[in-house]
């Protein structure tokens, strides 16, 4: 079930960063502020479930990380490093 909701989570942010339109910046689910809040929230989860994902957890760190990174990408201002969405649970990504 953990895994699921991250997974869950971890499509909705993507679709909030523009990242299954060919053109993300244009795409009208594009949302950042919305992708942060989901982004953070797959943080948390990950973190505090670890122990519990086994072979999985390092699948969806890899994930998010990506979705982190692609956040700083898409952001026309991005956040220092520590401070972006998640940041405070997973520690910086650069």
């Amino acid at each position: 079930m953990i895994s699921r909701a991250a997974v869950m989570l971890m499509s909705a942010a993507a679709e909030k960063l523009g990242l299954a339109a060919a053109d993300p910046d244009t795409a009208p689910e594009r949302d950042l502020d919305e992708a942060r809040r989901l982004i953070t929230a797959l943080a948390g989860l990950v973190t505090a479930s670890v122990e519990y994902l086994g072979p999985h957890a390092g699948p969806l760190r890899d994930g998010l990380q990506t979705l982190q990174r692609a956040f700083r990408e898409s952001s026309a201002y991005p956040d220092a490093p520590g401070q972006g969405p998640g940041e405070k649970y997973t520690g910086p990504v650069y």
